[in-house]
C-alpha cells in the first residue's frame, strides 16, 4: 500500500487558515432527509391512531417479521433468562462483570431528597423521585449491542424506575441471544420485538399492549432519531445522538500503533464517525499516519474506517499541550483521550468533553464496555452544555415549600409588593390573605 493511499487531513494551528479549516472539518449537518421525515410522520400518526394494528403492520413491512398478534412479539422473561444461561461461560462472565461495574459506578450518582428549616420554621427543600416507566430502544437483528442495554437499563434501575420496557427489532425474525441475555442481567421488565419509528411511537403514546412510558432512551438509526424528535414533549428523550467521535491529545510518547487503533475504534462505527489526533510533535503525527497505513489493511471494517478517516478525520499539529486543550474545548468531543505523561495535570484545563480517558493505558474501548461510566455521551459539540447519560436522567426533582405562620408574614409582604409591581392583583391578595 502506498504512502498516499489514505489521504489524511492535516492542520497546523499556526496557519492563517486554521480556524476555517477546523470549522470545515467539524461541520456536520443533523438535518433530517425529507423522505425520512415524511415516512416517520406517517408511521407515528398510524401508531397513534391505530395502535397495535399499526405496529403489527409496520413490523411485517419493515422488519419482514409478520406476527398474528402482539402477544407473539413479546419476549417472555423465561426466554431472556434462557438466553443468559445459554451463553458460553466466558461471555456470560464478561457480561456480568461489565454489568457489575456499570451498576457500582452509577450507584454513586443516586440523588436523595433534602430539606432545610429556616429560623421562622419555614421548610424548603427538594423531593427526588424516580420516573415510573421508561422505554429503552436497542438496535437488533444481526448487530449485537448488549453494552447498550447495560448502559441504558442499569442506571434506570439504580434510579428506582419501576418498569423498564425494552424494544428491539428482529429483522427476518433474527433474535440476538446476547441482547436478550443483557436484558436479563440488567433487570429489564418487558421486551417487545419491535423496532423503528413504530416502536418509538408505541412507547410514546401507548397501545393496548405496549404501555406508555415517561421517557425513551437508547440509540437507533435515522428513523428512530427522527421519531424521538417527533415525540419529545409527549415523553422525555435522552438525546438526539450524532455520529461517534474520538479526539486524542498525545505528547508524542505513546506507541503510534496504539493511537492509530484508538482512532480506528471509533472510525469503524460508520462512515460519518470522526477521529482526530492533536499533538505538538510533527514527527509523531507522521508516525501515526504510517501506522494507519500499515494497520488499515488488517481491519475487517477497513473500508468503513477509510471513508471515515479520509472524509472526517484529521491530524492537527499544535504549539504545545496547553493549546491542544484549548482546541479540544472548542471541539467538545464525545470521547477525549489524554495520552500524555501527566494527564492529571492537564485535566483542569479540559472543560468540554463527554468522557475523558486519562493516560496511555486508558483506551476509549474500555469505556464502551466495562470501565463503569456511561457510554451514552453528547456528540456534535453538545458536550459544551450536556452530560453523559446517568442515574440523574431517570430521576426528577420536585420543590418542597412549607411556609410557617411567621414565614407567611415576611414572604407575604415581599410577594405582594412584587405582584402589585407586575400588575397581578390576585397574586398579591392571595399572599395578603395570610398576613395577620
Amino acid at each position: 500500500m502506498s504512502a498516499s493511499s489514505v489521504s489524511l487531513t492535516r492542520l497546523d494551528s499556526r496557519s492563517a487558515d486554521f480556524q476555517p479549516r477546523l470549522a470545515q472539518l467539524l461541520a456536520f449537518s443533523a438535518e433530517t432527509d425529507r423522505a425520512i421525515s415524511d415516512a416517520v410522520d406517517t408511521i407515528v400518526a398510524g401508531v397513534r391512531q391505530r395502535g397495535d394494528a399499526a405496529v403489527l403492520e409496520f413490523t411485517a413491512r419493515f422488519d419482514r417479521f409478520p406476527a398474528p398478534s402482539m402477544a407473539e412479539l413479546e419476549v417472555p422473561n423465561a426466554r431472556l433468562q434462557a438466553a443468559l444461561e445459554g451463553l458460553p461461560a466466558d461471555l456470560r462472565t464478561a457480561l456480568e462483570a461489565a454489568a457489575d461495574r456499570v451498576r457500582m459506578y452509577h450507584e454513586r450518582q443516586l440523588q436523595h431528597s433534602w430539606t432545610y428549616t429556616e429560623a421562622d420554621g419555614t421548610v424548603l427543600g427538594q423531593q427526588v423521585t424516580a420516573l415510573d416507566r421508561v422505554g429503552l430502544y436497542v438496535p437488533g437483528g444481526k448487530a449485537a449491542y448488549p453494552s447498550s442495554v447495560l448502559m441504558n437499563a442499569i442506571p434506570a434501575k439504580v434510579a428506582g424506575v419501576k418498569e423498564l420496557i425494552m424494544v428491539v427489532p428482529t429483522p427476518d425474525g433474527v433474535q440476538n441471544e446476547l441482547v436478550f441475555a443483557a436484558a436479563a442481567v440488567s433487570g429489564v421488565d418487558r421486551v417487545f420485538m419491535i423496532g423503528g419509528a413504530q416502536a418509538v411511537a408505541a412507547l410514546a403514546y401507548g397501545t393496548a399492549t405496549v404501555p406508555q412510558v415517561d421517557k425513551i432512551v437508547g440509540p437507533g438509526n435515522a428513523y428512530v432519531a427522527e421519531a424521538k424528535r417527533r415525540v419529545f414533549g409527549t415523553v422525555g428523550i435522552d438525546m438526539i445522538a450524532g455520529p461517534s467521535e474520538i479526539l486524542i491529545i498525545c505528547d508524542g510518547q505513546t506507541d503510534p500503533d496504539w493511537i492509530a487503533m484508538d482512532l480506528f475504534s471509533q472510525a469503524e462505527h460508520d462512515e460519518l464517525a470522526q477521529a482526530i489526533l492533536i499533538s505538538p510533535d510533527a514527527a509523531f503525527l507522521d508516525a501515526v499516519a504510517a501506522s494507519i497505513e500499515k494497520l488499515l489493511p488488517t481491519m475487517p471494517r477497513a473500508e468503513v474506517i477509510r471513508t471515515s478517516i479520509v472524509n472526517r478525520g484529521g491530524l492537527i499539529l499544535c504549539k504545545d499541550l496547553a493549546e491542544a486543550a484549548t482546541i479540544a474545548n472548542h471541539i467538545a468531543p464525545e470521547h477525549l483521550e489524554l495520552s500524555v505523561a501527566d494527564p492529571e495535570a492537564m485535566l483542569p484545563q479540559i472543560r468540554h468533553a463527554g468522557a475523558i480517558f486519562m493516560g496511555r493505558h486508558t483506551c476509549e474501548a474500555l469505556g464502551d464496555y466495562c470501565a463503569g461510566p456511561n457510554h451514552v455521551l453528547p456528540t456534535s459539540r453538545t458536550a459544551r452544555f450536556s452530560s453523559p447519560l446517568g442515574v440523574y436522567d431517570f430521576q426528577k426533582r420536585s420543590s418542597i415549600i412549607h411556609v410557617s405562620l411567621d414565614g407567611a408574614q415576611s414572604l407575604g409582604q415581599i410577594a405582594a409588593t412584587l405582584a402589585y409591581g407586575e400588575g397581578l392583583q390576585a397574586h398579591a391578595r392571595s399572599a395578603e390573605y395570610r398576613l395577620k
